[in-house]
């Protein structure tokens, strides 16, 4: 996974598995990324979810670069992507 993609598609970003999850349900979301070093009793639901929903969803490897992607300072456990 590019982080750089995902640093380009910053104004469409929701970041945080609360935001994730809520935007899920609302039908606004058209991919999401999870952190596979985060806490999976977290991470599943939206995991799930996304299954669940068929929206496509891509595993990274750090929620320290996937939050640094997000240009914030701190890790990322998830983050979704906004219907255009």
């Amino acid at each position: 996974m590019s982080y750089k993609k995902l640093t380009q598609l910053q104004p469409r970003m929701i970041i945080g598995t609360k935001q994730t999850l809520k935007a899920m349900m609302k039908g606004d979301v058209e991919e999401v990324y999870v952190a596979k070093d985060a806490d999976q009793q977290i991470t599943n639901k939206v995991v799930e979810e996304a299954k669940r929903l068929q929206i496509p969803y891509v595993i990274v490897d750090s929620k320290k670069r996937l939050g640094k992607a997000c240009q914030i300072e701190v890790g990322a456990s998830t983050v979704a992507i906004k219907r255009r």
